[in-house]
């Protein structure tokens, strides 16, 4: 669905209208969430390397569908996983000069040791542990600007799903550095952060989630994950 841009937005009797988001706007955070908030309709702009960036129409087959995929994939973990949240869509402050929306992430919760934290108003500050972004349009952002900024904020999983060549990029950070990491014999990316979240690239991009909940749940019988689990449950009986 195409956004229409409204007029400046009326203020009280000798305060500056408030001016619409616009593509290529260079703007503050502070400026870009003011600006974000007089425009109720709008329903994605993101501030990367602070540069606003705003959707085109979404396509179901290129976009829709498999951000779906990738929240139901990453669903299946949470279930089995306590102390690890799952969002899409919602705004991350990564800094100053970053601002976006991620597809999807999965974080640690901060009561059990997570690097980010949920603010007053709801929104995430700091990086989470793993982001995903589901790429048709945005592959040179994705994969440049907003690869920089979650590098550089300690994003410490980066993965980028380039739905028109049809690959699934997996990213891990190491001394600071993005690593693209290689698929195990099995075809599986194994996350290093999230012990037990594995996906099966081929059957994600063949759209066979029955195989991908299936190597989830099989991954997650580890003992690597049921240390994890002990983890986090420990940190948050600390909290």
């Amino acid at each position: 669905m195409t956004t229409t841009l409204k007029p400046p937005t009326k203020r009280p009797s000798g305060s500056e209208p408030i001016l619409p988001l616009q593509n290529g706007d260079r703007l503050s955070r502070a400026e870009f969430e003011r600006r974000y908030e007089a425009m109720p309709d709008l329903t994605k702009a993101e501030l990367i390397e602070g540069e606003v960036h705003m959707p085109s129409p979404v396509s179901f087959l290129t976009d829709g569908e498999p951000h779906v995929n990738i929240v139901i994939w990453l669903g299946y973990y949470k279930v089995v996983t306590p102390g690890v949240r799952v969002g899409d869509n919602s705004t991350v402050r990564l800094d100053l000069d970053n601002e976006p929306q991620p597809d999807a992430f999965a974080l640690i919760d901060p009561e059990c040791g997570g690097q980010a934290r949920i603010g007053a108003e709801g929104y995430i500050e700091g990086a989470p542990e793993l982001v995903v972004e589901v790429s048709s349009s945005t592959v040179s952002i994705d994969m440049h600007k907003k690869l920089n900024a979650y590098r550089r904020n300690g994003v410490r999983e980066y993965i980028v799903w380039r739905v028109l060549d049809n690959e699934i990029d997996w990213f891990v950070l190491r001394d600071g550095v993005f690593v693209r990491l290689d698929v195990d014999s099995n075809g599986l990316y194994p996350s290093e952060v999230l012990p037990g979240l594995v996906l099966d690239v081929a059957s994600i991009l063949a759209g066979d989630l029955r195989n991908v909940s299936e190597a989830v749940l099989k991954s997650v019988q580890s003992q690597a994950h049921a240390d994890f689990v002990k983890k986090l449950n420990d940190a948050a009986a600390r909290a």
